[in-house]
């Protein structure tokens, strides 16, 4: 039951990216670097996974959140974006 809980709550999440890319008439760089319109939310999360909080002297920043990444996270809800922006 909890593995057809997360299937269903991981479709929803990639089903709502989707729409919105539809909404807006675009896509999101695939691996080989072409835009995908339809592209999958475990290669987004791969896509993700490079960005880290360094804290330094007390001081925290977010490392590898590139343009090209902000511009994927503004496709998210405003939850999803505030995660990241937040933590730096």
């Amino acid at each position: 039951m909890l593995m057809g809980l997360c299937l269903l709550v991981y479709t929803i999440g990639q089903r709502q990216l989707r729409l919105q890319l539809k909404q807006y008439n675009t896509g999101i760089k695939n691996q080989l670097g072409k835009l995908s319109p339809r592209p999958t939310l475990r290669w987004i999360f791969q896509y993700f996974q490079g960005i880290h909080v360094v804290i330094l002297a007390e001081v925290e920043q977010i490392v590898n959140l590139s343009e090209e990444r902000l511009l994927t996270l503004s496709f998210f809800p405003y939850a999803c974006q505030k995660y990241y922006r937040e933590s730096g």
